[in-house]
């Protein structure tokens, strides 16, 4: 084991902050309310879901130009960890006003349209419309929308906090004393020399924190320790924290390695690192494969997307992770490291049987690669819910099939929720290949799923719900695929 060395140094408001003593599974919304006394951020749900405690965290993110730009995300300090904010900025809802207690536009809107309510989840509110009104000048109400995803409350209805969100916007160019516009710079300089060049290690023998400053270290680190709990954006862990009481120590964070944070893009497809989120991938995999966006937007809300991450979802395992199935349809692959090298292999390999991955102890995903679309392909993914925003997925289904004139050629189809891992639907895959794409081969492969799968029931779905909306969804992918003409074409000869 290392030898604890060094301390977590970040900006809080305006208050540099330097901890030298912090337990592995401390969390942020404690430090702030317990430590700090910050307690306008308020504990709702304690797993991510309500938005009571919403915050903005800056970060320093390659700004696409060889540099880098700083970066403020709306998160849920509930289950974000202090082990993570090395080099960030934290911001709460009591550093918006004015000096001279003004308050900021979007808290004046919030009064001003009645917007406010009992004031448990109403700062939570603010800082997710905060967020909005930083990156946004003119938001649409469906970007408005989706700013709220997170907020789970709203004792007074909707329509108040989105004219508070239209009118603070409006306000925009006239707020000089926007604390986060006054102090960019500054900022960002201070972050910069915070951010770490060797690995930080904070508390005694297998009690530590552990902060890796990149992938080598992070690889030497995990040689050392393979019972370690690696965190990257903690939307899975920091549940094991607050909900399970679970022990996390040694736990090592990886939320601040560049090297994790790549996305790059070629004819061949598209490398994104481990430590993407979900927020980060967007623009290239909705550009890349269009179906990915509107799935991607109904991961959490805002501050989850903000801090999960594609190669955690990967990594954890779960046979209801939102990005395996499409990422399997797609063809994808992960590549491990470790002290001793690197190895790739097809995501669906990756999955073993529940709980179980085909990953060493001293290896962590790295990145993944997914191949590009040939033209002519179709691709979709589907997920179904209880609540469309927001919520667990009862079922996800991916599909992928080339035609070769009216036959299918290939065809790639995965489902989460529907076994113990991510899984390939290959019958239903062997029941397309080589036949008419046509309704009726469609309702013949249906009958496939039974072979493929064998779905449980619990409080999400029942295991025939889940079939029959498999299904179902193999006729929504033809139907959505044949074309508005080929259908009008079919009720005509009916008729």
């Amino acid at each position: 084991m290392a030898q604890a060395s060094g301390s977590i140094r970040f900006i809080l408001n305006e208050t540099e902050i330097a901890l030298s003593e912090v337990a592995p599974a401390a969390t942020l919304l404690d430090f702030l309310r317990l430590e700090r006394r910050l307690t306008g951020t308020k504990e709702g749900c304690a797993e991510g879901d309500c938005g009571a405690c919403t915050v903005l965290v800056g970060r320093l993110a390659d700004d696409g130009r060889n540099g880098e730009s700083l970066l403020y995300e709306s998160v849920n300090a509930c289950i974000r960890f202090v082990g993570s904010l090395n080099a960030t900025h934290v911001v709460t809802v009591e550093h918006l006003a004015a000096s001279d207690g003004a308050l900021h536009p979007v808290q004046q809107a919030m009064v001003d349209y009645h917007g406010s309510q009992c004031g448990f989840c109403t700062p939570g509110i603010v800082m997710s419309l905060y967020g909005l009104w930083l990156t946004n000048d003119n938001p649409s109400r469906a970007a408005i929308e989706k700013a709220l995803q997170g907020n789970l409350c709203r004792c007074t209805g909707y329509e108040p906090i989105v004219r508070a969100a239209e009118a603070a916007a409006k306000e925009r160019p006239s707020a000089i004393f926007d604390p986060i516009t006054r102090t960019r710079e500054t900022v960002a300089a201070r972050l910069k020399v915070f951010q770490a060049t060797e690995t930080i290690v904070i508390g005694p023998g297998e009690d530590c924190l552990i902060v890796p400053a990149d992938t080598a270290g992070l690889a030497t680190v995990l040689a050392e320790n393979p019972a370690a709990t690696i965190v990257a954006g903690s939307t899975d862990v920091g549940l094991w924290v607050t909900k399970q009481m679970r022990p996390i120590n040694p736990a090592v964070f990886i939320s601040g390695i560049a090297e994790l944070q790549r996305i790059e893009s070629s004819g061949a497809g598209l490398t994104i690192g481990a430590g993407v989120t979900y927020t980060s991938a967007f623009e290239a995999l909705s550009s890349a494969f269009p179906s990915f966006g509107p799935l991607l937007d109904r991961i959490g809300g805002d501050q989850v997307r903000n801090m999960g991450t594609i190669g955690g979802n990967i990594a954890n395992g779960s046979p209801i992770g939102d990005s395996p199935p499409p990422l399997i349809a797609l063809g994808a692959t992960v590549t491990l490291r470790s002290k001793d090298g690197s190895r790739t292999l097809p995501l669906e390999d990756f999955f073993i049987a529940y709980g179980k991955q085909d990953r060493r102890p001293d290896e962590f995903v790295e990145s993944i690669f997914v191949p590009a679309l040939p033209a002519g392909d179709r691709f979709a993914a589907y997920k179904v819910t209880k609540r469309r925003d927001e919520d667990i997925s009862a079922l996800l289904g991916a599909f992928r099939i080339s035609l070769a004139g009216d036959r299918v050629e290939t065809a790639r189809i995965a489902f989460g929720g529907m076994a113990a891992t991510p899984k390939r639907a290959k019958a239903v895959e062997a029941a397309l290949i080589g036949q008419p794409w046509s309704e009726e081969t469609v309702r013949a492969a249906q009958a496939a799923f039974e072979t493929d799968f064998q779905p449980i029931t619990d409080w999400r779905a029942s295991s025939a719900y889940r079939m029959l909306a498999a299904k179902n969804l193999l006729m929504r992918f033809f139907l959505e695929n044949v074309g508005e003409k080929a259908q009008l074409q079919r009720f005509e000869d009916v008729a």
